[in-house]
């Protein structure tokens, strides 16, 4: 966020994500301070406003908000890419190996048998429906 000028190009308009763990990890480090520099920029010029009992800058606040979510937003991306470039949850990763080969052991039936056993196991934990096959 730039109060010196207010027609800079907003970042984060155009994503370009890091190659690497390390890389998304120190921007993501860095987003976070830029993201927290905003947050404290919107809530000092707010207490000066009040303090002053002036009105806010719409055209600035709005600018501030913006750039807020444009961080928020490449934050978000930056945490799918590490998920994606460390072969996502290792849990997630660890049941859909299970499933394999436990699904070889089965047949048809057999395997519908236990998938309807286990749908009423996971029904003592409501969450969203679960489909395998």
């Amino acid at each position: 966020m730039n109060d010196d000028n207010p027609d800079a190009p907003i970042e984060g308009s155009s994503v370009v994500l890091p190659d690497t763990v390390q890389g998304c990890r120190d921007r993501l480090m860095v987003l976070q301070d830029e993201a927290a520099a905003i947050r404290i920029q919107i809530a000092t010029v707010d207490l000066r406003r009040q303090a002053e009992k002036k009105a806010l800058d719409p055209d600035w606040f709005h600018r501030a908000g913006t750039a807020l979510r444009f961080k928020r937003r490449e934050m978000a991306l930056l945490q799918a890419e590490i998920q994606r470039l460390t072969g996502g949850n290792p849990r997630d990763t660890f049941k859909d190996a299970l499933i394999g080969v436990l699904r070889a052991d089965y047949d048809e039936q057999g395997w519908a048998q236990a998938l309807e056993r286990a749908r009423q196991a996971a029904a003592a934990f409501p969450q969203a429906e679960v489909r395998h096959g």
